[in-house]
């Protein structure tokens, strides 16, 4: 999750889309050029060690957009995908 936070916060495109999983990534990963992220919390994690094929990261990444102040929130789940941790894709609440 940190290393996907990284890759957006310098507009690693190219990073984003191979830490996806072939599954649900989109063809291409549109990047805000008017945004800064200026911080990431990890706000919890189920799963996802050597012993695990998933886990979830539940985060807050906080930025700044035209001056004003944001965060997003999203729990993320992650799989194994060729040996490597990948995005899955965002739990929803309900």
């Amino acid at each position: 999750m940190r290393s996907r936070y990284s890759a957006f916060a310098v507009g690693d495109e190219a990073y984003l889309l191979r830490s996806w999983h072939p599954d649900t990534r989109p063809p291409r990963v549109v990047l805000e050029t008017g945004t800064r992220w200026t911080g990431l919390e990890i706000l919890g994690t189920t799963d996802g060690t050597a012993f695990h094929s998933t886990g979830t990261v539940e985060f807050r990444a906080h930025y700044a957009e035209g001056g004003r102040a944001g965060e997003m929130h999203e729990n993320s789940r992650f799989s194994r995908h060729d040996g490597d941790w990948v995005y899955l894709d965002a739990l929803t609440s309900g």
